[in-house]
């Protein structure tokens, strides 16, 4: 096939695991490919100062940037599906579509293994590749706390007790009705994305993409007639928190904040979606089978 994007000078930003070597050691791999096709490359100061100084490795690239200061027709995103949520925070609604190269065990959002690098490359130049899009779930604080990092989640936006507090009580109004008070270690919302994260730890189903939905899944409920619901995800989701230890935390694709009793949360679908990046032959369902396991008999 013709390489459609060839003639166009296509601009990359790269985003990296910084805790563990190993999940680092394809860089060289992704820039030399990007370099032979004249591409500009642009890194996340974070990754480039732990390549440059941990790793001493040589990386040419154009610049720079911190945060989402950046422009980019494409990001790629090295490590696990930890570094890719990271990665989609701060594209936010930029709208650039995302490759996830996989340096880390499980892979489901950052399924390109390594051997793949070139492949995979060479099919965005083609244009060869499918987008799927991804809702994306925000949150706001009203009362006494308010979020200070970033308020949005590809996977899940969950509220948890502190520690060894004790179990917490959560009030949750769907759209102004009253929907039930959980009593419980937390309670995880979670996008089809996040079904396969924290969610289905906690017994909640798996959801096929671009179903349009919500699902709303105790943790560790004190009571044993309670069970994940699934919502429309054009609902307004709000939280009322009450702790002995007066406060809890919410944790926001894993990243958790610390908000005093009295807070109450607003969860709601971001007005934009997340653009990730298949290769035409990646069917969701094989995904499930091969990295979950999901159905295998081992008799």
């Amino acid at each position: 096939m013709e390489e459609s994007k060839s003639s166009k000078k296509l601009r990359f930003a790269i985003f990296g695991n910084i805790y563990q070597a190993k999940k680092s050691v394809s860089i060289q791999k992704v820039l030399s490919f990007l370099s032979e096709r004249k591409a500009e490359v642009y890194i996340d100061r974070e990754f480039y100062d732990f390549l440059t100084g941990d790793l001493h490795l040589d990386v040419a690239v154009d610049g720079t940037f911190d945060g989402d200061d950046f422009m980019a027709d494409y990001v790629i995103s090295m490590g696990g599906d930890g570094t890719f949520l990271k990665a989609a925070s701060r594209v936010g609604d930029k709208g650039c579509p995302i490759v996830g190269i996989n340096m880390g065990r499980l892979g489901f959002l950052a399924d390109v293994g390594p051997a793949e690098i070139e492949q995979s490359l060479t099919a965005i130049y083609r244009g060869d590749y499918k987008l799927d899009e991804h809702a994306v779930i925000t949150v706001t604080a009203e009362g006494k706390s308010s979020i200070i990092g970033c308020p949005t989640a590809l996977n899940d936006i969950a509220v948890l007790k502190r520690d060894n507090a004790s179990m917490i009580s959560i009030r949750t109004h769907i759209n102004g009705e009253h929907l039930v008070t959980y009593q419980a270690d937390g309670l995880i919302v979670s996008t089809p994305t996040g079904s396969t994260a924290y969610s289905l730890s906690n017994g909640g189903p798996i959801i096929a993409p671009q179903s349009g939905v919500l699902c709303l899944s105790p943790v560790a409920p004190h009571s044993l007639n309670i069970r994940p619901i699934v919502l429309p995800d054009d609902v307004e989701v709000r939280l009322s928190v009450e702790s002995r230890s007066h406060n809890f935390l919410v944790a926001i694709d894993g990243r958790s904040e610390k908000c005093e009793e009295g807070t109450s949360l607003i969860i709601r679908k971001a007005p934009y979606r997340v653009n990730i990046i298949k290769r035409h032959s990646q069917k969701y369902f094989h995904t499930l089978r091969e990295k979950m396991m999901w159905g295998a008999d081992t008799r």
